[in-house]
C-alpha cells in the first residue's frame, strides 16, 4: 500500500473514532511497527493528529455556532427522522422538557399526545407547542437573537423550579473524549440543568454531531441516552459507554 493510501486510512479512522492503536494499524494496514510510527510521526508534523502513547489521537478545532436559520437548512430529513422517532418517546401525562434547537423543534409536528405538559427555552418551540394546543410554559430570560433560546440566570432560576419525566436535548457536538459540548456557556448552563432535572434525558443529534467538539462541556456520554440517525458511521466505540437509539 502506498504512503499516501495509509495515511487516508489512517485519517479515516481517526475520523470515525478519534484514536487510533499502534497496533490496530498494523493488524489493519499489514506493515510494520516502524512503518506506521513514520506514517503518525509526518501526520502529526502536517498538523492531522497528536501522537500519544500507544498510538495518536485526533486533533480537533472548535466548531463556529450557526443561527438557528443556518442549522435549519442542513440535514432536514435526518432531523425530521430523528424527532418523529423522538417524539414516540413521550406518553400520556408526562411533562416533558424540550430544549431549544431546529432538531428539538422538529418532534413538535409528530407529538401524539395532547395530556402533556412542556417546559422549553425555545421562542419557536413554545409558539409551536401552543398552535398544537399543548400546555407550555417558557421560561423566562434573556432572548439569545442567533438560536431564538431563552438563556441566562433567570432563566436558571425558573428551570430549578421544576423536574421533568424526560428532557429533549439538543447539541453541538458528541465526542468519546470530550463528552456532548456547546458553544454557548450560557445555553450549556441550561441543558445541563434540564439533564439533572429529568428522570430521562435523550440528545438529539444527527449524524454531522459525531466526532465534534464545542466549547463547553454539557455532559457525558453516559449521562444521556443519545437519538440519532447512523448514516455510515460507526459507533462501535462509543456503544460501550452510551445507550444509542438508532432513528429509522
Amino acid at each position: 500500500m502506498l504512503t499516501d493510501e495509509r495515511h487516508a486510512v489512517i485519517q479515516n479512522l481517526l475520523h470515525k473514532s478519534g484514536i487510533v492503536k499502534t497496533q490496530d494499524l498494523m493488524n489493519i494496514l499489514n506493515c510494520s511497527e516502524s512503518t506506521i510510527r513514520r506514517d503518525l510521526d509526518q501526520l502529526e508534523k502536517e498538523g492531522y493528529l497528536k501522537r500519544i502513547h500507544g498510538g495518536a489521537k485526533r486533533i480537533y478545532q472548535l466548531d463556529e455556532e450557526l443561527t438557528t436559520q443556518e442549522k435549519s437548512s442542513k440535514n432536514i430529513q435526518e432531523k425530521q427522522i430523528i424527532g418523529k422517532f423522538a417524539a414516540s418517546l413521550i406518553e400520556e401525562n408526562e411533562v416533558i422538557y424540550l430544549d431549544a434547537g431546529t432538531t428539538t423543534l422538529a418532534m413538535i409536528d409528530f407529538i401524539q399526545v395532547g395530556n402533556i405538559t412542556v417546559v422549553t427555552n425555545g421562542i419557536q418551540h413554545a409558539s409551536l407547542l401552543s398552535d398544537y394546543h399543548i400546555n407550555t410554559i417558557l421560561l423566562g430570560g434573556n432572548i439569545k437573537a442567533s438560536t431564538k433560546a431563552m438563556i441566562g440566570s433567570t432563566s436558571l432560576r425558573n428551570l430549578e423550579s421544576y423536574r421533568f419525566d424526560k428532557a429533549f436535548i439538543g447539541i453541538n457536538g458528541i465526542d468519546q473524549e470530550f463528552g456532548c459540548t456547546t458553544p454557548d456557556p450560557e445555553e450549556a448552563a441550561i441543558k445541563k440543568l434540564a439533564i439533572e432535572q429529568s428522570a430521562n434525558s435523550y440528545i438529539v443529534a444527527d449524524q454531522s454531531k459525531w466526532n465534534k467538539v464545542n466549547f463547553v462541556r454539557v455532559c457525558d456520554i453516559d449521562d444521556v441516552s443519545i437519538i440519532t440517525n447512523l448514516g455510515d458511521l460507526d459507533l462501535t466505540s462509543y456503544r460501550e459507554n452510551t445507550t444509542i437509539l438508532e432513528a429509522k
